[in-house]
């Protein structure tokens, strides 16, 4: 399943938000080590690095799309190793890692978050940001499209209702190796431009998976549909902008060097 870095890109300032109000939360003056785990196309990875220029960056992604971006416009001097988030573990124990808005692509994975966690530095931080609005109307949508014929049988299997918890589920997993622990979610009110910006903004996330298993006709009758419902759900008013409102759940974790 590819990604598409100019299509993700399109709305930059929308997805570098949570990410730098996710990094003014770390609390950590000069680490040595940084790991960017779904570094994407390096734009979180150049937050890490202006906020802390003289740390050793690794942007750690499964798509090699991304990571070719990633080396051609992040952040220079950082490394980048294409790597599977769910089985990942760092050769030498950082004091931070960050993670913006990709676990709610890896199934099961507050277990995961949890090991990440031990594999710190004594005193490291553990970052995580995930997108929390799979009950929106924009999802809901996607949901119900997809259920339609004559596609609903592909896609079907491809539909995730709910692939991240609430926030009393990380606590459990966290708590037992955190010497701190912080969690909270924001709903963000993105005011977008363009003709159909929300169908703009989930093809370049959640409907990857769904349009990479469609014949390009069924796709555009796909998409067709889908703006239509979203058009709805998100009206464009008058001055221009549509407003999406999209929550977000927010991890800061400090490792115990008890554990």
């Amino acid at each position: 399943m590819s990604w598409d870095p100019g299509q993700y890109l399109r709305f930059t300032d929308e997805r570098n938000r949570p990410a730098m109000d996710l990094l003014a939360r770390v609390p950590l003056d000069v680490p040595a080590r940084i790991i960017d785990l779904g570094c994407g196309p390096g734009n979180s990875t150049a937050l890490l690095a202006a906020r802390f220029p003289r740390a050793a960056l690794l942007g750690v992604d499964s798509s090699r799309e991304m990571l070719a971006r990633a080396r051609r416009e992040g952040p220079p001097n950082s490394d980048w190793l294409e790597a599977d988030a769910g089985s990942f573990t760092p050769a030498v124990p950082p004091d931070l890692i960050f993670s913006n808005a990709l676990f709610q692509w890896v199934p099961d994975h507050a277990p995961i978050l949890a090991r990440l966690l031990g594999t710190l530095a004594p005193g490291g931080v553990l970052a995580v940001q995930m997108p929390r609005n799979f009950d929106a109307p924009s999802h809901r949508a996607i949901r119900e499209v997809a259920a339609e014929s004559p596609w609903a049988a592909v896609l079907k299997p491809l539909i995730r209702e709910d692939p991240v918890a609430g926030p009393e589920k990380y606590f459990a997993a966290l708590h037992p190796r955190a010497a701190s622990l912080d969690l909270w979610e924001t709903e963000y009110c993105h005011a977008l431009s363009g003709e159909h910006p929300v169908l703009e903004w989930v093809k370049g996330t959640a409907l990857r998976p769904l349009l990479a298993v469609l014949d390009s006709h069924h796709r555009d009758v796909f998409l067709s549909h889908l703006a239509e419902r979203l058009a709805r759900a998100y009206p464009r008013r008058d001055d221009g902008v549509t407003l999406f409102p999209f929550r977000r759940l927010f991890i800061v974790a400090t490792h115990s060097p008890e554990h």
